[in-house]
């Protein structure tokens, strides 16, 4: 057909009916955390066939339910955070965006070797807007407050090029503010310690209006100015795990095939086996071969990697040398980390004496092992009408960047011993032993430090290096940070991209 040419309606109704008829395309997807059932949701509609390959024996990774004493909680991630509404999205189409809930704006404590104050409230990461305000006086003594309030009248001498967040806020702020305010949040939310996070990761648009307005904590309250008004974070009535409960739902319904306790061994170029006289019709030539750690063969023509970094890096590592030296790359060390709930029955809790929490700044220079306590009944009402009057769910972390938990190798007896310890003094209230009605104990292995200084140029290069295969794409929170508003829109992204590829292909010889 030239251009301007009229189409003839048989051409045209042969060219439709090319589209219509062509065989679907299999996609496999490897990995049934949250990216992978994100991708293969977006996947598993007409014209499609969707496999999705978990190599444990549930899905929905980091975000899954737990079960105590007759209570369904989080096990994991129990809240997302609102901002770009791509979580949002996803739950209206899934029908749960009418069970979103807003945790207690009370707040998270801080706590620096005995003493417990709240976490001043106009702060970035802990970064004070306000220097002399009362609850950062409270937080840093006097002479904290007026040694960060220095900021203000210090010229900026490296203008937008400081990298790392705890030798901006050393250098600008002093010691205090870092050690008291910004470590122990730089450790609660992204597993590492503040020396090592790269500011541009984890506060877009600081240096800029640091170089701008002079002063970091100027910087601090442009930013927060621009935040949208309403909670930072959300959560699903009857917890989090509802969302990859949904998605496994929506998936069956829509016929992909679903496995749970399937290992992959290996991608690789699809290479047909002559076919024998037996063949009534061999499979249609596709990209990749999928291979399971049985031996089992899949054939794909779009695999989405979508698992921890490990893995992945080892199935990348076969497809190209550049690829092959990025997987031989010395990665950092994913953290362990061990959560321990507890049931309590006491009815001092009920007051919430240190607000949704309390995060440690330093376990070296504390009497508490754990670096960070939840009261979960206290963030959120519905689990507190669910877990009764009088009864309370605390959950405490442990394990910090770069190490194991402190809870590894420990016995249950003594895990719960140290765990209800640890909530006794950072709730200041010595608990009896009687007060304990269960308790629960959940290890996790942290996904890669995204933010760390030189990370995002190690990821980039991934990136880069997959991009041109066609028909592969990888995601998960070890490329796009953790969080589910940045695992969705990336998963979403890598879903669009192989549904584009079979347009591309039906669409070529039109």
């Amino acid at each position: 057909m030239t251009d301007g040419a009229q189409t003839d309606p048989a051409e045209a109704a042969v060219d439709l009916r090319h589209i219509v008829e062509a065989p679907p395309t299999r996609v496999v997807v490897v990995g049934g955390g949250m990216a992978g059932l994100v991708a293969a949701y977006d996947c598993a509609r007409p014209g499609f066939t969707v496999t999705l390959l978990e190599a444990s024996p549930t899905l929905g990774g980091s975000v899954a339910a737990l079960t105590i004493g007759g209570v369904t909680a989080d096990a994991g991630a129990e809240s997302f955070a609102t901002r770009g509404g791509h979580v949002a999205a996803l739950l209206d189409e899934l029908g749960l965006d009418g069970d979103v809930v807003q945790p207690n704006p009370a707040g998270a404590w801080v706590r620096s070797g005995r003493d417990t104050v709240p976490l001043p409230k106009a702060g970035l990461l802990g970064i004070p807007s306000s220097p002399l305000a009362a609850d950062v006086v409270r937080a840093i003594g006097w002479s904290g407050a007026w040694r960060a309030y220095l900021d203000r009248l210090m010229p900026v001498l490296k203008i937008g090029r400081e990298r790392s967040l705890g030798v901006l806020v050393r250098k600008r702020m002093g010691a205090r503010v870092l050690d008291r305010l910004v470590a122990p949040v730089a450790t609660g939310v992204y597993s590492a310690q503040a020396d090592d996070l790269d500011i541009d990761v984890v506060a877009p648009g600081l240096n800029a209006a640091l170089t701008r307005l002079g002063s970091l904590s100027g910087a601090v309250g442009e930013l927060r100015s621009r935040a949208k008004a309403g909670s930072a974070v959300g959560g699903i009535r009857g917890g989090m795990w509802r969302l990859p409960a949904a998605l496994a739902a929506a998936l069956e319904a829509a016929g992909a095939d679903l496995r749970l306790s399937s290992p992959v061994a290996s991608v690789a170029p699809f290479a047909p086996a002559e076919a024998s006289e037996t063949d009534a019709e061999p499979d249609a030539e596709a990209r990749w071969t999928v291979r399971l750690a049985d031996g089992e063969e899949l054939p794909a023509d779009v695999v989405i990697l979508a698992t921890p970094a490990e893995t992945a890096l080892a199935l990348l590592g076969g497809l190209s040398d550049d690829l092959a030296a990025l997987a031989a790359d010395e990665w950092p060390r994913a953290s362990s980390v061990e959560l321990v709930t507890l049931l309590l029955a006491d009815e001092r809790l009920a007051a919430a004496p240190r607000g949704t929490g309390v995060l440690v700044a330093d376990a070296e220079k504390s009497d508490v092992t754990a670096k960070a306590m939840t009261h979960s009944t206290a963030k959120w009402a519905w689990l507190a009408r669910e877990t009764g009057e009088n009864r309370h769910l605390v959950r405490l972390s442990y394990g910090r960047a770069g190490r194991e938990a402190e809870t590894v190798g420990l016995s249950d007896d003594d895990v719960r011993k140290l765990a209800l310890a640890d909530a006794g003094k950072l709730l200041n209230i010595p608990f009896e032993e009687s007060a304990l009605i269960d308790f629960a104990r959940t290890p996790w292995t942290s996904a890669l430090p995204y933010a760390a200084i030189g990370e995002g140029e190690r990821i980039a290069a991934v990136r880069r290096g997959v991009e041109p295969i066609v028909g592969l794409e990888a995601t998960g929170s070890w490329l796009t940070g953790t969080g589910l508003a940045s695992v969705v829109p990336d998963a979403r992204e890598a879903a669009a991209r192989a549904r584009g590829l079979r347009w591309k292909a039906l669409t070529e010889n039109l």
